[in-house]
C-alpha cells in the first residue's frame, strides 16, 4: 500500500510587486495555515518518508512550517521541474520515487495539483471527493492511497482519495479529515 500526500503551498503574498512569481513569500494567512495542516497530518500519522518540493519560495516556506510538526525525517528533494508542473509531469515524477518509499508528499502548485488529484482518485471518501470537485485551495491536502507496492504502478483512476483537508475545514471543525470544502485562494 502506498500513500501520496499532495500538499498545495500555503497562501502566498502579492505585497512585493517586484518579486517574480517564483519568489513570492507566504502571506500571514499562509504562515498560520501550514502548521494547522501539519498538526492534522501528525494527528493522523501521515508522515512522509520522501518529500518532493517545488523550488518556489512559497513551497519551500510551506515545507519549513510543516516539517517540525511531523514525526518523521524524510528524504527531501527540491526540484525546479515541479514549479507549475501539470498533472502529467507531476505523475511522471511521482512514478520515479524510490521503491523504499511508502508515504510520499509532494508540495506544489495549482492547477497541476487539482488536476492530478482528480486524475488519480478513482474512488474513495464521498465527502472528500465532493470537496475536491469544488476546489483545491492553498494549503489544501489530498491523501490518496494506492493498492500497489511500486510508485511506477500508480496511474489515472487507480487511487482512493481517503481525505481532503483544508485550513478552513480544520478551523471550523475539531479535525475531521472528511469535512473538506473550501473557497480559499
Amino acid at each position: 500500500m502506498l500513500t501520496l500526500l499532495l500538499l498545495r503551498h500555503a497562501k502566498s503574498s502579492w505585497d512585493l510587486a517586484a518579486a517574480s512569481d517564483h519568489d513570492r513569500p507566504l502571506a500571514k494567512r499562509g504562515m498560520t495555515a501550514a502548521p494547522l495542516i501539519a498538526d492534522h497530518m501528525a494527528q493522523h500519522g501521515w508522515n512522509p518518508d520522501h518529500v518532493l518540493c517545488s523550488t518556489a519560495v512559497r513551497t519551500r516556506a510551506t515545507l519549513d512550517l510543516v516539517m517540525p510538526r511531523l514525526q518523521a525525517t524524510p528524504d527531501i528533494s527540491f526540484e525546479n521541474d515541479l514549479y507549475l508542473a501539470d498533472a502529467d509531469q507531476l505523475l511522471g515524477r511521482i512514478r520515479r520515487l524510490p521503491l523504499a518509499s511508502t508515504c510520499a508528499m509532494v508540495i506544489g502548485h495549482n492547477p497541476g495539483f487539482e488536476d492530478l488529484a482528480r486524475m488519480l482518485a478513482g474512488g474513495g471518501n464521498a465527502i472528500a471527493l465532493a470537496a475536491l470537485d469544488k476546489k483545491f485551495p492553498t494549503a489544501g491536502l489530498a491523501v490518496i492511497t494506492f493498492d500497489c507496492d511500486a510508485w511506477a504502478d500508480i496511474g489515472p483512476g487507480k487511487g482512493q482519495l481517503s481525505a481532503f483537508v483544508t485550513p478552513r475545514s480544520l478551523a471550523g471543525d475539531a479535525g475531521s479529515s472528511e469535512d473538506a470544502g473550501s473557497s480559499e485562494d
